[in-house]
């Protein structure tokens, strides 16, 4: 049985090799797509003439769509592989694109939310089936492969954070510039997803074999202490990369007093830290582990946000923003490789703490939203910065002991 199934793995799939670029390759849209529409978002204010706390409503139809994307997300990737989600996460993004630049070119509040719940749904299921892919990549390569992938997110989050600087400094208008990255994104989606397993993360055809393991479901997951903690951390950095991905312009413009396109700028260098972190943190997780490596990420964390809170100096909120993006960077990818690592049934335990992470998402945006609307963007940052610090001191319990991880090999 074993040996047939590594056949029919072998004649049916692309290696693994081709499957990671293809998941490069996937990754750069969400992260393209969603810099691209935050680095207008002061545009988008001023087309819509639209409040802080109004842009946290707005906000709030990309938190609703990423909560439904990921909710639906594990249970269609059982039902139905990665590959399949990942065609429709990658599609609902590329019409949200044209659906925000028609809403705030048109200076409708309605249609800039619908395109946001849209972007919110494509990108709330794709990020689930890329993560439970690459889990499965990073298995077959035997090697970290996460952070490189989502350090490719974050090169497409730089890429369209530069993109957006220009079109931004030369009043190119915000219909055209996103109508450009949807092209670009169904571009990456007809030539990566061949490449793609047709059926990794899909349980039916292992049921008979794994019953006994999966008849726990969610119960067994939720009893699992060390996923929880894992789950817990993912949840924290998750809210560091997202309140930057949603609100770092807004802050340095409203918070520091830059202009618009320097806003923007800064909003480059922190996905600039981002990639740097993440390409480059395969190395250290190699040296020091998981936990380590989670535990440096979360100080630098907390001291680029409590720079960005407190200190009121444009040079130093700047020069913040990289410890900022440094240690947000590899907080999710590692978190998720450790929950894939944590025992069996591992797309069931990538998908579970990946939902724990994206409620961030839900929450995030309309509550700092409120929270800045009445005591100022900066201040509302202590959220995040509460977080991260408590992750700070639960990274170093992901770490598997010596019996834990001689079981998890065998597995």
């Amino acid at each position: 049985m074993c040996t047939f199934v590594h056949m029919d793995r072998n004649t049916l799939e692309a290696p693994a090799s081709r499957r990671r670029l293809a998941l490069f390759a996937l990754f750069f849209v969400p992260g393209l797509s969603i810099s691209s529409w935050v680095t207008r978002t002061p545009d988008i204010r001023d087309l819509l003439g639209a409040s802080t706390a109004e842009i946290g409503l707005v906000l709030l139809g990309l938190s609703v769509g990423s909560m439904v994307g990921i909710l639906s997300a594990g249970p269609l990737v059982a039902r139905f592989s990665t590959r399949p989600m990942m065609v429709l996460g990658t599609a609902l993004i590329l019409l949200s694109m044209p659906t925000i630049g028609f809403g705030a070119s048109s200076s409708q509040s309605g249609v800039v939310t619908a395109g946001l719940l849209l972007f919110g749904l494509g990108m709330g299921g794709l990020e689930v089936a890329l993560n439970v892919e690459g889990a499965d990549v990073e298995k077959a390569l035997d090697k970290s492969v996460l952070p490189a992938l989502h350090g490719s997110f974050s090169l497409g989050t730089f890429i369209g954070a530069v993109a957006g600087i220009i079109f931004t400094a030369t009043e190119y208008p915000v219909l055209h510039h996103l109508l450009i990255v949807g092209g670009i994104d169904l571009l990456i989606l007809v030539v990566a997803i061949r490449q793609i397993s047709p059926r990794v993360g899909k349980t039916d055809h292992v049921a008979g074999a794994s019953g006994a393991a999966t008849r726990g479901g969610l119960g067994a997951l939720l009893r699992d202490g060390r996923l929880l903690i894992i789950g817990a951390v993912v949840l924290a950095m998750a809210l560091a990369e997202g309140t930057a991905n949603d609100w770092l312009p807004l802050v340095m413009v409203d918070g520091h007093g830059f202009d618009a396109a320097l806003g923007s700028a800064i909003y480059a260098v922190f996905a600039a830290s981002m990639t740097i972190g993440r390409f480059c943190g395969g190395w250290f997780i190699a040296r020091y582990g998981r936990a380590a490596v989670l535990c440096a990420s979360a100080v630098a964390g907390v001291a680029g946000l409590a720079v960005v809170i407190f200190v009121d100096n444009q040079v130093a909120a700047g020069a913040a923003v990289i410890l900022w993006g440094l240690g947000a960077s590899l907080g999710f990818p590692v978190a998720i490789s450790a929950a894939g690592a944590s025992g069996s049934q591992s797309a069931a335990r990538v998908s579970f703490v990946a939902t724990l992470g994206y409620v961030a998402f839900l929450v995030g945006p309309p509550v700092l939203g409120f929270l800045g609307e009445h005591f100022g963007l900066r201040s509302a940052l202590i959220v995040p910065l509460a977080l991260v610090v408590i992750a700070a001191f639960l990274a170093p319990h992901i770490a598997l002991r010596r019996g834990q991880l001689q079981e998890s090999n065998i597995r």
